[in-house]
């Protein structure tokens, strides 16, 4: 085996795009890739300090949107573009929202699955950004990623993951066994 210097490699990173609106009411949002499930109902991001902290700071609430394959473009481009000099990136990126059911946030349209949240906690708050705490109250899909049972059928989302080994976006493929009922072979 190889050894490597500790790295943020953790995998699979979700490509996770955080929605707020600006003071004047304008959608913005953010790449985000170092994020992942805290408790039941709750979701942690890294952040540093950006547009969207901004806003969290003032506001308190945002969605989460998974970025797929089809959104890749726009999604890597409102992660390497400023909300704080770029106030039009939303436009260039192409992207209509609605606002949330649930909290005062934009839903992206484009994104199969939405997380609606609320900022539960900060944690290690410094200038240079912290770690959120974020409280899910709604989850919205499109109809058309559903599977037969009504519930999100992830297969069919075309999400993708962010590969920080070689900087690229991977495509998350098909299923291929069943959680608490695989393991049950070796019984």
């Amino acid at each position: 085996m190889k050894s490597f210097k500790p790295q943020a490699w953790l995998l699979p990173q979700p490509v996770l795009i955080l929605g707020t609106y600006d003071a004047d009411g304008t959608p913005n949002a953010m790449n985000a890739a170092w994020g992942g499930q805290w408790d039941r109902n709750e979701i942690m991001v890294s952040l540093g300090s950006h547009a969207t902290t901004d806003n969290l700071n003032r506001c308190g609430e945002l969605t989460i949107g998974f970025a797929t394959t089809d959104t890749l473009v726009a999604a890597d481009y409102v992660g390497i573009v400023s909300g704080r000099k770029t106030p039009d990136k939303i436009a260039k990126a192409g992207w209509n929202s609605v606002k949330g059911e649930h909290v005062n946030a934009p839903v992206f349209e484009c994104f199969p699955m939405t997380l609606e949240c609320r900022v539960k906690e900060k944690l290690y708050e410094s200038a240079t950004g912290y770690y959120l705490i974020a409280e899910i109250v709604n989850i919205v899909c499109d109809e058309k990623y559903l599977a037969a049972d009504g519930n999100p059928d992830v297969e069919k989302m075309k999400l993708i993951t962010f590969d920080p080994v070689h900087l690229g976006y991977i495509e998350l493929g098909k299923r291929v066994g069943d959680a608490f009922s695989a393991g049950k072979a070796l019984k």
